[in-house]
Formats: structure tokens, sequence, C-alpha cells
């Protein structure tokens, strides 16, 4: 029997530009942040609903932010996670955003690149200090 999924959108948060002087930059835009939170076992059934509740939340936030999606406290990587990953992606690029994943396993890495997702959403920690390095892409024989 399949466990429950534990998902949830986040609430937006502003980040607002400021100087070195810790002052509000005059005109710069403020960016909302969408968070997604993946936890437990991801099921096929609560996809649909997931996604609705993004398309929802970024219906009236127009913006090129990306949407954040950590996934650090998934169970398991396996198809279901990749198929609410790339649906997700589809929800966010229609709003003109782009989805960007956190918490990212070697796992779900390997079977993000397996079904050629890796380069469609935004990996995030590469780059960034105290994230392991994704590996080396080896171009696919055809």
């Amino acid at each position: 029997m399949e466990a429950e999924t534990e998902a949830e959108i986040q609430p937006e948060t502003a980040n607002v530009n400021e100087d070195e002087n810790g002052d509000e930059e005059a005109g710069s835009p403020v960016v909302l942040t969408v968070t997604v939170t993946l936890t437990g076992r991801v099921g096929r059934a609560a996809v649909p609903g997931l996604c609705a509740e993004l398309e929802r939340r970024l219906a009236d936030r127009p913006g090129a932010a990306p949407v954040e999606c950590d996934v650090g406290g998934v169970d398991r990587a396996d198809l279901a996670l990749v198929e609410a990953v790339a649906r997700l992606a589809l929800v966010a690029r229609r709003a003109g955003r782009r989805l960007r994943l956190r918490g990212v396993s070697p796992e779900l890495r390997a079977l993000l690149d397996l079904v050629g997702l890796e380069d469609v959403v935004g990996l995030a920690g590469e780059g960034e200090p105290g994230e392991a390095e994704s590996p080396r892409r080896v171009p696919r024989p055809y």
C-alpha cells in the first residue's frame, strides 16, 4: 500500500534588493517566489492536485522568478516522482517560470538524466558551495 504524499505549496516570499546601507534600492522589483515541498513517497494520485494548486497560485503572479521545488524529503526516487517533477515543470513553464529543484538525490538526478529532464528543470546547487556536483554528461550515441 502506498503511503500518503505530503506535498504543499508554500506562500510567496518577497525578495527585495537592498543597497550596501541596507536600504531598499529605488525601483527594484519585488520578486515573488513560490515553493513546492515534497516529502514522503510521491504517488501518481497526488500529482494532479499538486499541479492544480501550483497553477492556481501562479495564475495571478506574473514574473520570471523560478518555482522552487524541494525534493530533499522524498523517501524514494522513482518514476512517479519524475512524473510529478515533469508536470510541475510544465505548470511553471506555462506561467513563464522555470522549476528549480533543491535537495536532489543522486538517484533522482540519474532518473532525470535517463528520461531527458535534467536540462528541463534547474538543479539548485550546481556551482554553489556545499552541494554535490552533477556528474559530467557524456553525449549519447544515436
